[in-house]
Parts: C-alpha cells; structure tokens; sequence
C-alpha cells in the first residue's frame, strides 16, 4: 500500500512561489518518509529479527537491529536469541502481532496526513550537514508516535473520523486501537537501534530526550482533557484573560510542541551539535508546534477542505464546549455582556449548528483569529530569532524558517 500525503504543491500557487516551492519540498521529504515508515511498519509479517518487528531485539543476547555487514535495515533471525534459542516469532504469531500491533497504525498512516514533522527534521539534518537518508527510521518513528498519539486521542474524544476515514477504534476495536496506538511510541527504540547500533551514549542521549517529551506530550493531553472551563469561567467574569491564554497556551507547547521540540533535538543529537544550538533547535521545534496548534484552533472556526471533501468541520471545538485559543482571546475584544452570552451558548456542549456558526462569526468579526495567527507568527519568529546566529551562512539556511511558516499557514490536517 502505498500512504497517502496530503500535501498537494499545486494546491499552494494562490499563497505565492515562495510557499509553492516550499510545500514542494515539504511534500519531496514526506514521500522519502514514508519508505522508512514502510521499513518500521512494513505491509506483510515478518520474523523478530527484521526491522518491522515488534519484537526486534527482545530477549537478545545479540543486538540483531545493528543488522548484517554494517546495515541498517534487517538482521537474520538465527541473531535473535533468547532463553530458549531463536526467538524469531512462528508464523501464526508473528501474523497475529501484526494484524494487532502494525495494521491499525497502518491504516491511520495511509489515510493522508503532511509528513511536516519529519520532513521538517529531515531538513534540520541536511542543513546540520547530517545523513538524513541513514536517520530516515528515526525520523520516520517520530511520525509514527503522531500517529499513534492521534489514535489514542481519538478514543479520548470519541471521535467517528479521522482525516475522513473511520477511527482506527471504528475500525479494530477500541482495546486494539489502544494498544496499537502506545506501541507505535516505541517505534523510536527499534529506530534507534537501527541508526545507532554502536554509539551507546548517543542512543542513551535521543532517549532521554524522546522520553521528556513523550512525558510532556502526556501531561499536556491531560490538561486537554480536563479542559480549562474553570479558567474561561473566571475570565468572563473578570474580564481578565490572562489565566486561561496562559492555561491554553501552556497545553499546547506540551501536547503539541514538545514532541516537535523533541524531533528537531534529536536531529541536532545525530549531527554533533553544541549545547546552544541544541537548545536553540528545540526552542523554534517547539514553537513550530505550539503555533501550528494554535492555528488549528483558527482553522476550527474556518473549517478544513482537501479535495473537496470537507476534514474538519466548522465549529467542531465549539460544538464540543471545548476552551481554546480563540475564545480565551475574544474575552478583552468583546464586550462583556456579548462575551457572557456567546460563552453561555456553547460552554456546555451539544450548541446546535446555527448556534456554533453565529458564534464562529463573532470570534472573527471581534479580531480573536487575527490575534491567534499573529501570537502563533510572533511565537516562531522569536524563536527563529534565537536559532538563526547559531545556524551555518548557506542560502539553504533561510529556507528552514520558511517551511516553518509554510506549515503553520496552510491549511491544516493533523
């Protein structure tokens, strides 16, 4: 099967050649991506010593993902050792983990999707003067914990769609979704093994940074799932909006913005760079992020369209009562007793749909999606200012930060 990308070049030529080129680019990284996700995630069972086994390495007295001769890709299952001689799983096993484990992250990855985050990482390993064909499973494994963070998200929300396809849950069963969506953040381990078979400190290094943000990414959901109707409450009482922009804004630098901090991390780690630069890498990764969903809250109030067939639909977050960014914004631009009614209508959830749509206008017509757009440009331009000094004078230099704002941008699908 070949995976989709939802990236269509052409479809950037109204936002000029500057962004025409770089989603052409961005779409160049997404196709060399998904060979690697092919390699982690391959379409067929295979035995515990390939690659594409969950149980690469399990039980070794070997480590089997350096692979033959030096290469990364595959090592003979008579590597694979455990207390009881081969581990190569037999073949209704290896069938089975296979259908639980590899084909519901299959499915979701083959329904569409951008590729930015690793196309980004990729790019951040070129311009680092780094091999971003040799690291490509760890930039692919970074795109398969998204996706499977979008799986279990799915399940959270009681969402039916997913890029307009049936969730994963609809589709295996919620336990399987479950499970198969948390073993798709440990794809980076097999990675790991894969592009670093020797160099335990650098191993140890990628880890440690891949778990700090895996944890912030889960301390994040957990601020999104309970949501900040208390915070939104006060700020329309007061009339005070500090405490729930800074309440939304901190879920979505940890929900969303640490993974991608942590990607361009780990590019830096691959290609020997200083601590500053480090640092400086993560800081613009995570306001990548952080700004794309603050954008995406924008696009919830505009609707989502990809070949004509509507992604997101107007309002979803509205209908839901959930607090975000624009309505957090709307309390200092409205006035009070108008901020008071609209927040009234929707903050229990289950607002019909000329409701949804007359508050949508509101949050437009009062300036609080201007003001999100401009906080999530503000947001990656401090950032870039910080990285740019630290960076090599290439002219290929420039074009990290217009793929950044290329992404955060154009339309949005998760």
């Amino acid at each position: 099967m070949a995976f989709t990308v939802l990236n269509d070049p052409a479809s950037a030529t109204a936002d000029g050649p500057a962004a025409a080129e770089a989603r052409v680019q961005l779409a160049h990284w997404a196709e060399r991506v998904n060979e690697h996700v092919e390699l982690l995630y391959p379409a067929a069972p295979v035995g515990c010593g390939q690659a594409g086994s969950p149980l690469l390495a399990y039980g070794c007295a070997t480590d089997c993902a350096a692979g033959t001769e030096g290469t990364a890709g595959s090592a003979p299952d008579s590597a694979c050792r455990g207390a009881s001689g081969p581990s190569s799983a037999p073949a209704p096993a290896a069938a089975r983990l296979h259908a639980a484990l590899t084909a519901p992250v299959r499915y979701v990855v083959g329904s569409g999707g951008q590729r930015w985050r690793p196309g980004l990482m990729m790019a951040v390993i070129d311009l680092l003067g780094g091999d971003s064909e040799h690291f490509g499973p760890l930039v692919a494994s970074m795109e398969l914990a998204h996706t499977g963070s979008l799986m279990v998200d799915d399940v959270e929300d009681g969402a039916p769609l997913r890029r307009g396809r049936d969730t994963a849950h609809i589709t295996f069963g919620t336990a399987t979704a479950i499970n198969a969506g948390t073993s798709a953040y440990l794809a980076l381990d097999r990675a790991v093994r894969l592009t670093v078979p020797h160099d335990m400190e650098l191993r140890a290094r990628l880890y440690e940074a891949y778990l700090a943000a895996l944890r912030a990414a889960h301390a994040g959901q957990a601020l999104d799932i309970q949501g900040h109707r208390v915070e939104m409450e006060q700020a329309v009482l007061t009339g005070d909006a500090r405490p729930v922009l800074d309440a939304v804004r901190l879920t979505h630098r940890l929900k969303s913005g640490a993974m991608v901090g942590a990607g361009f991390e780990a590019a830096a780690l691959v290609c020997a760079a200083g601590p500053r630069q480090r640092a400086a890498l993560m800081g613009f990764g995570s306001a990548i992020g952080t700004a794309y969903q603050i954008t995406d809250d924008v696009a919830d109030l505009e609707g989502v369209v990809r070949d004509g067939e509507v992604t997101k639909q107007v309002g979803e977050d509205l209908c839901n009562g959930k607090v975000t960014m624009p309505l957090a914004h709307a309390v200092t631009r409205l006035p009070r007793a108008d901020m008071t009614r609209l927040w009234e209508a929707v903050r229990d959830g289950g607002a019909e749909g000329p409701t949804v749509m007359r508050a949508a206008q509101e949050l437009r017509d009062c300036g609080a999606l201007s003001a999100c757009v401009q906080e999530a440009e503000a947001l990656v331009t401090a950032a870039w200012s910080r990285l740019q000094p630290t960076l090599p004078p290439a002219p290929e230099t420039p074009t990290l930060l217009k793929l950044a704002r290329c992404v955060i941008q154009g339309n949005r699908i998760a």
